[in-house]
């Protein structure tokens, strides 16, 4: 009763051939697994948009597009850039092995597929992304925004915190290319200097500081970890703070509501819920003397113009 309820693992399981699916999806099914079928690279990537599987087994070739760039797509996908993908394929040449590897996979079965070797591989596979993703879980239930870039200064993985953040402080929901090109000029620097830990790189928006990223150290292969954090308004907050008689967190709120932040944006570049932020902008609200943020950012962007 009890193992009954555990939830299943889910394989994306993508094959043009209805007789593999056939065959694959009962063999998997059979091993205690949730499967998910697409027949095509594109219907791959439309279910990704709405479940992440755990992991995905993948034919490398398909009509159309093929496997190969069927992964690449998949792990442009920041969502699930880190689940497996195992290529099945009757290719056996060195070059086709290499080309999967290449696009992103982790592993490369040939046809016809033994299912004792497959249930072996799919479990390993299983283990070790569980193993690495287990830090991020961590490192973001702690409230930590923190990323990693490949050697080229291409993204590795994100923390959803951290691409939250991004987002928030830049306004744009893309806003981890902006990183990507100040980390890449990093990187590039970084082979003729060694990086001290904690060197700091500053990020702007708009002509004023957002972010500031922390290069903390190599933590792996081509696996380079960054700190996130909003950038330091410290005179601006310590004016506020000190004209409208506010603690040290409701004038950085009152600040980034001077912005024009809502405060879902607001929560995620503080770190705070967003029952936390509402807590603060009553007690905004009573200091200032007003009854809504439009009042409140009036106020505080008057005092600020007058530094």
């Amino acid at each position: 009763m009890a193992e009954s309820a555990l939830p299943r693992d889910i394989v994306l399981l993508v094959d043009d051939s209805p007789e593999a699916l056939g065959f694959l999806t009962d063999a998997l099914e059979q091993s205690g697994f949730s499967v998910l079928i697409a027949t095509s690279g594109l219907a791959a990537l439309n279910i990704v948009e709405r479940i992440t599987p755990d992991l995905i087994l993948l034919d490398a070739v398909m009509p159309s597009m093929d496997g190969f760039e069927t992964c690449r797509r998949l792990k442009a996908n920041a969502g699930i850039s880190q689940v497996p993908v195992i290529f099945m394929t009757g290719l056996t040449e060195t070059e086709h092995v290499v080309h999967a590897l290449e696009s992103g996979g982790v592993d490369y079965l040939t046809k016809p597929i033994n299912i004792d070797e497959l249930r072996a591989r799919i479990r390993v596979h299983l283990r070790n992304a569980r193993s690495a993703q287990s830090a991020r879980v961590a490192l973001d239930a702690a409230g930590r925004h923190l990323l990693a870039v490949k050697g080229d200064g291409t993204i590795h993985w994100s923390t959803p915190q951290a691409t939250r953040l991004v987002n928030a402080a830049t306004g744009r929901d893309d806003g981890l290319d902006i990183v990507v090109k100040h980390i890449a000029t990093f990187m590039t620097a970084r082979d003729k200097v060694h990086p001290a830990r904690d060197n700091l790189l500053s990020i702007s928006h708009a002509g004023q500081p957002a972010l500031q990223l922390a290069f903390l150290g190599t933590i792996g292969p081509e696996e380079h970890l960054f700190r996130l954090t909003a950038a330091s308004q410290r005179a601006d907050d310590g004016v506020l703070r000190q004209h409208f008689g506010l603690t040290q967190r409701e004038s950085e709120v009152l600040l980034w509501i001077a912005k024009g932040k809502a405060n879902r944006d607001i929560g995620e570049i503080l770190g705070l819920s967003a029952r936390t932020v509402n807590k603060h902008l009553e007690q905004i609200y009573v200091k200032l003397g007003v009854e809504n943020r439009a009042s409140a950012a009036v106020k505080a962007a008057h005092v600020l113009h007058e530094m």
